[in-house]
């Protein structure tokens, strides 16, 4: 039987097939466009593939907060820069000068803000950046610029022992002030000492313009100290400011401790412990006793002239050249080379307050006792006076701290 096709079914039904394939390719084409086939495994190019983690979007909800404001001038050293972050926690802190030298701060635990650990120098402009996250993770940054202020009136301090200078076992670091200090702790904040073996180190007010340090016991031989003298910027007083930012170092030599007996009118020498010489001496004579106590020599004088009149003896004596002569109080306790003293050393005490060591005008004999003595001495070298009519010497009397217990030194 021959059977007629319809007319066009054979077309349309071709037509509805490459309708179908073509609507195929076209979304094909889309889901290929989109990069996101589903057997890849990976996320989409716009990171919301089913994979993928989910980002924080959006702006952070942190704030921070950056005192003074942005442009501030005459800003005072301390106590103006503080730090903050609401609805999110402080991640990172930098505050610098034009020099790029930073300041040390740290980040409180719970992020809510940032403290300076001193104060800043004056007439100096800093930089400070800060940078918050909020819960999401999403972060905040602010950044800020200030200038403090230039004092009208400034203090230093002069100080001993010098930069790179060896030293003995009983030199402190003594700072002298040019100006009254009336705010101590933060001047002494501002100090800091470094040593190498590490020790304890001090500091002792003598009055409202010295500040000396030390350890609990004389110094051991070898330490190297480090000073590092912050004190730009710091109010000493009200109004008056620091402006000095100076680093020392100084190194400890080896130990020596003399013991002068003013009864046996001896001094026994020791280095490091052992016994080196002993020296026949002359101390203070009735009613010039020499001080008891523990002495650091604090200044050498090949030859120096010793007058009466400065020390409140009018008249007694006037010595233009005093041979071998090393300081021990700023009073004018000295040890040195004696010529007029005849058979004093050893047998009797004839000085006005000094330990005469024997010696010849001129200094000229390498060999006498005051020369070897002078040769063999530095400064911050101990002399210890026993035996005595005199009392203890006062502290602060010359570098002679190490009168006063750790106690006493430390309260």
């Amino acid at each position: 039987m021959n059977v007629r096709p319809i007319p066009g079914a054979s077309v349309g039904g071709r037509r509805r097939r490459l309708g179908a394939v073509f609507a195929g390719a076209l979304l094909l084409a889309v889901t290929a466009c989109g990069g996101g086939g589903s057997d890849s495994g990976k996320g989409s190019g716009d990171g919301k593939g089913k994979n993928a983690a989910p980002a924080a979007t959006g702006q952070s909800e942190a704030v921070v907060t950056i005192a003074p404001k942005n442009g501030a001038t005459d800003v005072d050293t301390s106590g103006e820069l503080k730090i903050s972050a609401a609805k999110g926690k402080l991640t990172e802190v930098v505050v610098e000068d034009d020099k790029g030298r930073k300041i040390d701060g740290s980040i409180a635990a719970d992020g809510s803000g940032w403290t300076p650990r001193t104060h800043l120098a004056a007439a100096t402009r800093y930089r400070v950046h800060a940078v918050a996250k909020d819960s999401e993770g999403r972060t905040a940054a602010e950044d800020s610029s200030f200038t403090t202020l230039t004092p009208d009136n400034t203090f230093v301090g002069t100080f001993t022992p010098e930069d790179g200078s060896t030293v003995g076992v009983g030199m402190p670091f003594s700072v002298r002030f040019t100006r009254g200090i009336t705010n101590p702790d933060d001047v002494e904040k501002a100090i800091r000492i470094k040593t190498e073996p590490a020790v304890d180190v001090e500091g002792h007010w003598f009055g409202n313009d010295r500040l000396d340090f030390r350890p609990e016991q004389y110094w051991k031989a070898g330490t190297k100290v480090t000073v590092e003298l912050n004190l730009d910027g710091v109010e000493g007083r009200d109004g008056v400011y620091g402006e000095q930012s100076k680093t020392v170092s100084f190194t400890i030599g080896r130990s020596q401790v003399s013991i002068v007996d003013a009864e046996k009118h001896t001094m026994k020498v020791m280095r490091d412990g052992k016994l080196l010489k002993t020296i026949p001496v002359t101390t203070g004579k009735p009613g010039y006793a020499t001080w008891n106590g523990k002495m650091v020599i604090s200044e050498k004088f090949a030859v120096t002239r010793m007058n009466g009149d400065t020390v409140g003896y009018d008249g007694e004596y006037d010595i233009k050249d005093v041979p071998h002569a090393m300081r021990l109080t700023t009073s004018g306790t000295f040890v040195h080379g004696n010529y007029w003293g005849g058979d004093a050393f050893g047998n009797y005490n004839a000085s006005h307050g000094c330990i005469g060591l024997r010696d010849v005008r001129g200094g000229w004999d390498k060999d006498i006792e005051a020369a070897w003595f002078f040769d063999n001495s530095m400064i911050g070298d101990v002399v210890e006076v026993r035996n005595s009519t005199d009392p203890t010497v006062d502290p602060s009397n010359g570098l002679n701290g190490w009168n006063m217990s750790w106690a006493e030194w430390t309260k």
